[in-house]
């Protein structure tokens, strides 16, 4: 039987707290709990849920182009509030895997790809920070490899003016379902 799978992208304290390095701010934060409400359906429905989170070194050359965050083993890079409290009481169970990513695809030189057919995944929902960055690339990463994508609209967020219109080129160009 093929399973879905949900990906929470990057809602770490450096993207979602106010005192965050690239924060998205309040906008990332009002989707906290329906990220949440939606973890806890996948598990109940025995469904992956994936933490995709980006991780850099010190100085690793991103930082020419973004203020440093989610630096490897600091404050700024765990999960924002009761996402990391959820992720604390379900980081053992079979059906949740966490994903360091160096780059803003969840897929790109990470083995998410292999996690994900190992657990019979055929449709990744997407949800986290930022739409119209790691959002959209992995929504690409995911159609390049064969998934079926849903973007939860509601669950996604950015710093930007752009929600939509990347929303809409998902539609468009990886024929993503809108939720």
């Amino acid at each position: 039987m093929s399973k879905e799978a949900l990906l929470i992208i990057d809602m770490s304290n450096d993207f979602v707290s106010d005192e965050g390095n690239l924060t998205v701010g309040k906008p990332a934060q009002d989707i906290v709990a329906s990220i949440v409400e939606a973890a806890n359906d996948f598990l109940h429905r025995d469904q992956v849920v994936a933490i995709c989170m980006d991780e850099h070194a010190e100085d690793d050359g991103h930082f020419e182009l973004w203020p440093a965050h989610n630096v490897k083993g600091t404050w700024g890079q765990e999960l924002y509030g009761e996402l990391q409290t959820w992720f604390d009481e379900h980081k053992h169970h079979p059906n949740v895997i966490y994903i360091a990513k160096p780059e803003y695809d969840a897929f790109f030189n990470t083995n998410l790809d292999d996690k994900l057919k190992e657990k019979g995944v055929e449709k990744v929902h997407l949800a986290g920070v930022c739409t119209d960055i790691c959002n959209f690339l992995t929504a690409y990463g995911a159609y390049a490899r064969g998934y079926k994508t849903v973007a939860h609209q509601d669950k996604m967020a950015t710093f930007t003016n752009n929600h939509n219109v990347f929303v809409k080129h998902m539609e468009t160009v990886f024929k993503t379902e809108l939720k």
